[in-house]
């Protein structure tokens, strides 16, 4: 929070859409996802920056407005127990009021009920699919290419604070596990890069924005292409010609081969249409958006 101060960017990374895309307190797109540990991504950082050494020397410095929240308001947090990607905004706006001002004026995070509401012209909306159309522009075609077979995150245990400890009352609960709910050191893991999850990466290609929708109006053709995730098997292969993490994607073989082909005026049929690794397209079908 003390770094949305100068970066006010990072409030862009609040989920769009809300407890319709993301799910509810009775149910999530992703629901009986299985995590293959086998995958999972080594961090040496993680520790460093959930460990017990980290909160207790950094957290005091990083409550600066929020203090004014108060016992009461910390309690009243608290007693809620369980926020959604709906409710977290509802939340960062009682606990953090200058910062979520700011935001509003530059981002939104909703869906849009009428696509021709002139309220949608102001730039706000601009970053969010969810809030604007796609250009009329029937011959273009858009790519989703992106990574899988890495857990990712997707949610986060909380516990409170020792107030004797640090003025910020709450903390991620690195005690949490639970292997059958993919749950590890207080968050919870979906399929994605190892960064973005999947259904952030291809919920608009995979239905959003499929065929002709209030959100697509000319009828773009869309293709997903998933890459799955594969180690170097040998250190001389540095981070290997199949990884999919961020930043390392951009040395896989399969994702070259298809940027140098569209290129070169390749079109999505030509490429073989979707290729697909994960349930994107299950999971957005489970997602009552109306189109």
């Amino acid at each position: 929070m003390r770094l949305s101060h100068s970066w006010d960017s990072t409030v862009s990374m609040i989920p769009r859409g809300g407890d319709t895309i993301w799910g509810s307190l009775d149910w999530s797109p992703e629901e009986g996802y299985s995590c293959d540990r086998k995958r999972e991504m080594k961090n040496s950082t993680r520790g460093a920056v959930k460990g017990h050494r980290a909160e207790n020397r950094t957290c005091r410095d990083l409550w600066a407005e929020y203090h004014g929240v108060g016992f009461e308001g910390t309690k009243a947090v608290a007693d809620y127990k369980t926020y959604t990607a709906e409710s977290i905004v509802e939340l960062l706006h009682f606990v953090a009021p200058k910062m979520m001002a700011r935001s509003t004026a530059h981002f939104s995070h909703g869906i849009a009920d009428n696509m021709d509401d002139p309220k949608y012209k102001h730039y706000k909306y601009w970053s969010n699919p969810l809030e604007t159309t796609l250009p009329n522009a029937p011959e273009m075609e858009i790519f989703s290419f992106y990574g899988t077979g890495l857990p990712t995150e997707r949610s986060y245990v909380y516990k409170l604070s020792p107030t004797a400890e640090c003025h910020i009352p709450f903390q991620i609960d690195s005690s949490a596990n639970d292997e059958e709910t993919c749950l590890k050191g207080g968050a919870y893991s979906v399929d994605g890069d190892g960064t973005v999850p999947v259904l952030s990466a291809g919920f608009m290609c995979a239905k959003a924005w499929h065929g002709k929708t209030k959100f697509n109006p000319s009828g773009i053709r869309t293709y997903v292409r998933e890459y799955r995730h594969s180690p170097p098997t040998t250190l001389l292969e540095g981070c290997g010609t199949l990884n999919c993490a961020p930043v390392d994607i951009m040395r896989n073989f399969a994702l070259i081969k298809d940027v140098i082909r569209i290129a070169a005026g390749a079109s999505g049929e030509e490429l073989g249409g979707n290729r697909v690794h994960s349930n994107i397209f299950k999971w957005s079908e489970k997602i009552n958006l109306q189109l």
